[in-house]
Order: C-alpha cells, then sequence, then structure tokens
C-alpha cells in the first residue's frame, strides 16, 4: 500500500485551496524576468512564506519552463528548521502531497542514498518543516512529469550534502535544487551589504566565503558549490531581494536569493 507524505504548511506558506494556489504561483512565474539560455542542472531558491519571497523563487524557477518536459527527476535539499538530527534525513513515502496534488518519490534514487552513511530514513524530519515543502508547487507549476528525491539536511558537513547530490547527479534529466532564505533579522541596508557578500560567495564558488549566519541553509548551499566545483558548473544571480523588498518593513527583514547553475 502506497504511503503519503502529508503537507504541514498548507494555509500558512501558502495557499491551501488549489485554485488560489495555482493563480499565485503562475502569478509570480508570469512577472519573473524570462531567460534566453539553457535550463538549469541547479538551483537555489528561498523558502519563507509566498507573500515574502515567493517573486524571488519565481525567477528562479520560470527559467525550468524550456525543459518541463524533458526534467524527470528532481533531487532537493532543504535545512532543518523543526527536528534536530545528524547527517541527512529523507523519507519512506512513496508521494509528496500538496494541494496541487502527488508527486511520486523516486524510491530507487532514495533507496542509492541510503548507501551512505550520512543519509538516514527520518520522516519525523519532515513533520512540520517548510523549507522543502514551500519549492514542491513551484515545480508542479513548470515541471510536466517529475519523480522528487527529497532530504532535510539537518547537522551536517558541505561534503556530506555534497556526496548525495554527486550520487544522483545523472544527466539533463536531474536537476538539483537547494532550498534557503539568506541574512536574518537585519535592518535593510546591513542585510543588503551581508547578501551581496553571499552571493558573491555563490557565484565564485567559494563555500568557505559563507559564515554561520549567511544562510540558514548554508550546509546544502555550500555542498552544492563542491559539486558545481567538481562537474565544472558556473553559477549566476537571477534575483537578489530581501522581505523590505516584498512584503514587510525595512527595519528587521530576512534575505533572499535566486541562482541558477549552468
Amino acid at each position: 500500500m502506497s504511503s503519503v507524505l502529508l503537507p504541514s504548511v498548507a494555509g500558512m506558506f501558502y495557499p491551501e485551496h488549489p485554485a488560489e494556489l495555482r493563480r499565485q504561483v503562475d502569478a509570480f512565474l508570469a512577472q519573473a524576468r524570462p531567460a534566453d539560455e539553457p535550463p538549469p542542472k541547479a538551483l537555489i531558491a528561498p523558502h519563507a512564506g509566498y507573500i515574502y519571497s515567493g517573486p524571488v523563487a519565481a525567477s528562479a524557477y520560470r527559467r525550468l519552463l524550456s525543459a518541463a518536459d524533458s526534467i524527470q527527476r528532481v533531487v532537493i535539499l532543504a535545512p532543518a528548521h523543526q527536528v534536530p538530527f545528524r547527517g541527512l534525513a529523507t523519507t519512506s513515502a512513496d508521494y509528496l502531497r500538496t494541494p496541487l496534488g502527488d508527486i511520486a518519490v523516486d524510491r530507487e534514487a532514495v533507496s542509492r542514498a541510503l548507501t551512505l552513511p550520512q543519509v538516514q530514513e527520518y520522516d519525523q524530519a519532515f513533520e512540520g518543516e517548510h523549507a522543502l515543502e514551500v519549492q514542491l508547487p513551484f515545480l508542479q507549476r513548470t515541471l510536466d512529469d517529475f519523480r522528487i528525491v527529497p532530504f532535510i539536511v539537518g547537522q551536517a558537513s558541505a561534503s556530506d550534502a555534497s556526496e548525495v547530490m554527486d550520487l544522483l547527479w545523472g544527466g539533463s534529466e536531474t536537476l538539483i535544487v537547494v532550498s534557503s532564505d539568506l541574512s536574518h533579522f537585519l535592518d535593510y541596508h546591513r542585510a543588503r551589504e551581508k547578501d551581496l557578500r553571499t552571493t558573491q560567495a555563490i557565484e565564485s564558488l567559494s563555500p568557505e566565503a559563507i559564515g554561520f549566519d549567511d544562510a540558514c541553509g548554508r550546509v546544502p548551499v555550500s555542498g552544492l558549490l563542491l559539486s558545481a566545483q567538481e562537474h565544472g558548473l558556473q553559477a549566476s544571480t537571477v534575483d537578489l531581494r530581501n522581505s523590505g523588498d516584498t512584503a514587510g518593513d525595512k527595519n528587521r527583514v530576512v534575505g533572499y536569493g535566486a541562482y541558477v547553475f549552468h
């Protein structure tokens, strides 16, 4: 019998009604700047509530539309916010559910990942966790038919995350997604300065330049930069804003960046 991982933050971080969610995501995508370059092999997108980070996330996801029918597998890594644990957690579920429907988990790829010592099957890590879940509707509205390989990243190293990505790297049929916000709760101008330094570290593939409080997804971001070095990718920034630019005040903001890797 198939098992389904139910959504935890629908109605909080994003709309729970399918039609409203579809309209909102499609509006974000329509507003994002189109690109005349090939679809990325990997991307980094933010994971706050959609009113805050949705426009920034959409600027990366819009780059997938030209590959909607060719990307068949998405390996996604998101940082843990709710449950402390060591290593990387994946799920025993066969499907991840959002208001837009169910996404099949690539159980074969999950089984391969579980051969690594830093990966464990730990469904509790997904309970109440928003960082991975908020990415799913964007994938559902930009890709046709794909399977998901989901990981929540706990206490782990960049090389731990990179090893998982490298194992599942595949070819053009596989997309790597890392979920991460940037600085937290600085004033607008200090946040802009800090996020610009982090952006420069991402563009130069320099994980050692990303500090603990520069990005909440620092570990998977740094892991992706290591893998990008290994596979000869280049990073580019498609959007860099913060909550003071989207839907919040400028006294205490959270930074959001969207990056693609070719």
